[in-house]
């Protein structure tokens, strides 16, 4: 794989996690860099993980994981897009009671939700001439980048619409997750 194809490849694995990214930013009370920055690492560490599993799977079962990758991600998108809803629909007394970061745990699941794609990009990697860790490295670097750029974009944006940002946030991700399912679904 040619290093200009691996950098659109990185540039596409890392467009939903970046998506996220915003949603995320906007939930959040003023996240500062270091916020960003934090989510962008555990992001990329996940992302760049993905591939290297995937890659793995690629080499005994690959049939099994891509018939079923789209639907692990839609609903895991789907489920935390529904917790963003619910929490942005809830009565709050103000709006300072933001947090000012999100949990590892929250950010891991929706960092393992937007990375099944990467998972999957890894089984077809099994079987192409290409160097899995630099290919994993490259994805990692580009999604800690974007994520990093989403969730102060993010912030951007839920300081312009509020509390209702996180309900916007949710929707993306429920949006994201509907789209993988409808481009796996429309490809079989």
């Amino acid at each position: 794989m040619n290093p200009v194809s691996l950098f659109f490849l990185a540039l596409a694995m890392s467009t939903d996690a970046f998506a996220a990214a915003i949603g995320k930013g906007a939930s959040l009370h003023r996240p500062r860099l270091s916020e960003a920055l934090r989510t962008g690492l555990i992001f990329g560490v996940i992302e760049g993980i993905t591939p290297l599993i995937g890659w793995a799977i690629g080499q005994a079962a690959s049939d099994y994981v891509q018939s079923w990758d789209h639907w692990i991600a839609f609903t895991l998108l789907l489920l935390l897009g529904l917790h963003m809803i619910y929490n942005g629909c809830k009565d709050d007394d103000g709006e300072d009671e933001k947090p000012t970061q999100h949990g590892f745990l929250m950010l891991a699941v929706t960092a393992f939700a937007t990375s099944i794609d990467a998972l999957a990009v890894g089984i077809g990697l099994a079987f192409v001439d290409v160097n899995i860790l630099v290919a994993a490295a490259s994805i990692g670097l580009a999604t800690m980048v974007m994520v990093t750029l989403g969730v102060m974009l993010g912030r951007v944006l839920g300081t312009l619409v509020g509390k209702r940002a996180e309900i916007v946030g949710g929707v993306v991700l429920m949006l994201i997750g509907a789209t993988i399912l409808y481009e796996h679904l429309a490809v079989q």
